[in-house]
């Protein structure tokens, strides 16, 4: 289990590009902060030490947005509670696994992204209730989704390489 958090300022998100880690499955891609669980922890606990670790920021307002499982040929299956916050205190300082950015929510999908990725960003553009998002890859192309439990079809996200599945 894991969490992924996106900081929210003026229209952007703030975005780590993960350039660190050999071996790293989001090796070059852009992604929100956050990791995965320690023994014990809630999602709320687990997502505000990874921003604190990942950025040195305390999260003090944030909102559980979904739960995404990720389902692949190639990495164990992940199940990723998602959030936004849109305050904290705290001076954001380098983060040990990439290079942090605030980028302007419109211009997210011109980033490498996992294709995914770019459905669930829409869901928070669209201020989309609580969802479920199962997401199935093939390697590094997304083959199939599902939200609340129902195929998304035509498989089209934004910026990405068109219909698939």
């Amino acid at each position: 289990m894991t969490t992924l958090c996106y900081l929210e300022r003026n229209g952007q998100y703030l975005m780590l590009h993960r350039n660190r880690k050999p071996g790293d499955e989001n090796l070059d891609k852009w992604i929100g902060v956050g990791g995965k669980f320690e023994p014990g922890e809630s999602p709320e606990d687990c997502m505000r030490r990874e921003v604190r670790e990942e950025t040195g920021l305390t999260v003090t307002d944030w909102r559980y947005r979904g739960l995404v499982t990720f389902v692949s040929d190639r990495w164990p299956c992940e199940y990723m509670h998602l959030f936004t916050c849109s305050q904290w205190t705290g001076r954001l300082r380098p983060c040990p696994e990439g290079d942090l950015a605030w980028i302007g929510k419109r211009d997210l999908y011109g980033l490498t992204l996992w294709e995914g990725d770019r459905l669930f960003l829409r869901l928070l553009e669209e201020d989309e209730p609580f969802f479920s998002l199962k997401l199935v890859y093939g390697g590094e192309v997304l083959t199939a989704a599902e939200l609340n439990g129902r195929p998304v079809f035509p498989l089209h996200v934004p910026g990405g390489t068109g219909d698939a599945g």
